[in-house]
């Protein structure tokens, strides 16, 4: 058995071990360290198993992965986000469907403060579906939207996701934040049109409200809602202007968000204490995936697997576009099945060789990625924004409802994602701009 067909065969065993419910970054850990042993053996397994941890948590670069998570923890326990929903209520009454709609302007708000889509699917929809439901919206609806608006922390920036990429990838933090802004916009305005055009369609969807706010009441919403732009624009003001780094970027933020909660005299201990346990907590859950990514990307490395692939892939024509296809087919795939951290950092290894080869433009595909990752949480069998919306609404809608909700979002999903391949310009005109 050659190089290649070990690395091949330890492919195999690893999607076993995943069908098997091993986590994932014991499975990547655990390939790697025997596949390591196999091909050259136990003394450069051994050093790998010591090396590779300390010099990936080691790097200065990933401070930004903690701090993003602490910032987006104090913008939820200091309340900076509990009158979202309620604020785009009244800003945008009168609309189709209106309460789906301010569930998605809510949702992309909450997700560019927090960075985690979990956090955006489960903290929205306890206010908002309830709220849907009680006033005549069909549960699915009502579930989708919110379920499928919260996958919007992944790629309005600032993103966790985004950071990691960026680590793996070697390029600007700074530039794929950039370059999620746009492609961020057009999937909230994407969602937004999906559901008007449905209520207008069949107003039985959505009732129409009979809500008219006064002037007033649109001035109260505006200071509602002022610390989460207020904050989103200062991290990445902050980025842009050279006030700080990428990496400094999430401590900057989680001590703008601390101020804010002083001003609002929201702020207190207790609240620090719980956002920063929630942040540890997350930090060491995807820090495991990553060292477990590392080992696997230097067995990778070792065994030829990436340069075969590549031959394998490009044999199909080297046209960029024809490798973006297939890749996006085997993202969409692995997504219903794996976790989005999960299967970014167990492909990364493999496609970012093919990538380098056929001069793809990684801040183009590193967009391209977090939206393959985000159709993911909302799609069958294991869509993880789907679960956390049932946990969180318990008898309120069942799975199938929520999953029926969400297919529309999915169709939504799937033409911005045509849009973005099709449109490079879209996620690169604005990193142009940047020096």
């Amino acid at each position: 058995m050659d190089r290649v067909d070990v690395g091949l065969a330890g492919i195999g065993v690893l999607l076993l071990l995943l069908v098997l419910r091993v986590p994932i970054g014991v499975g990547l850990a655990v390939v790697a360290f025997f596949g390591v042993v196999v091909v050259t053996n136990s003394n450069v397994a051994f050093g790998l198993l010591g090396n590779v941890p300390y010099e990936f948590i080691g790097d200065w670069s990933l401070s930004a992965v903690p701090m993003f998570m602490f910032m987006g923890f104090l913008a939820t326990e200091m309340k900076l986000t509990r009158s979202l929903f309620g604020a785009m209520r009244v800003l945008l009454a009168g609309l189709p469907g209106s309460l789906a709609v301010s569930s998605v302007a809510a949702c992309a708000l909450f997700a560019a403060a927090s960075g985690s889509s979990v956090a955006t699917s489960a903290s929205m929809s306890r206010i908002a579906v309830p709220e849907m439901l009680k006033l005549g919206y069909n549960p699915g609806l009502a579930a989708g939207s919110v379920a499928a608006a919260g996958t919007l922390g992944s790629l309005i920036p600032p993103s966790i996701l985004m950071v990691i990429f960026g680590i793996f990838a070697e390029v600007s933090i700074g530039k794929l934040f950039a370059a999620g802004i746009i492609p961020g916009i057009l999937s909230a305005v994407m969602f937004s049109a999906m559901i008007m055009a449905r209520a207008k369609l069949d107003p039985g969807l959505a009732p129409d409200m009979a809500e008219r706010p006064s002037a007033a009441d649109r001035l109260w919403a505006m200071r509602q809602i002022w610390p989460l732009p207020v904050l989103v624009v200062g991290v990445l003001g902050g980025i842009y202007a050279g006030l700080f780094t990428p990496t400094e970027a999430g401590a900057a933020g989680a001590g703008l968000t601390i101020l804010i909660a002083l001003l609002q005299r929201h702020f207190s201990l207790a609240a620090c204490w719980t956002a920063a346990r929630q942040a540890v907590e997350g930090t060491a859950s995807i820090f495991i995936i990553a060292v477990g990514a590392g080992l696997f990307a230097r067995f990778m490395a070792l065994t030829g697997v990436p340069d075969f692939l590549a031959e394998q892939f490009l044999a199909f024509g080297d046209a960029p576009i024809l490798l973006i296809l297939q890749i996006a087919l085997l993202y969409l795939l692995l997504g219903c099945f794996i976790d989005s951290i999960g299967i970014m950092l167990l492909t990364l290894p493999i496609v970012l060789p093919l990538l380098h080869g056929a001069d793809v433009d990684l801040i183009w595909f590193g967009v391209l990625v977090i939206k393959l990752l985000e159709i993911g949480l909302v799609t069958p069998p294991v869509g993880l924004n789907v679960f956390v919306m049932k946990s969180s609404l318990g008898n309120l809608v069942t799975l199938p409802q929520i999953f029926r909700g969400v297919a529309w979002f999915i169709l939504a999903d799937l033409v911005t994602l045509g849009l973005l391949i099709a449109f490079p310009s879209l996620s690169t005109w604005l990193p142009s701009l940047m020096k």
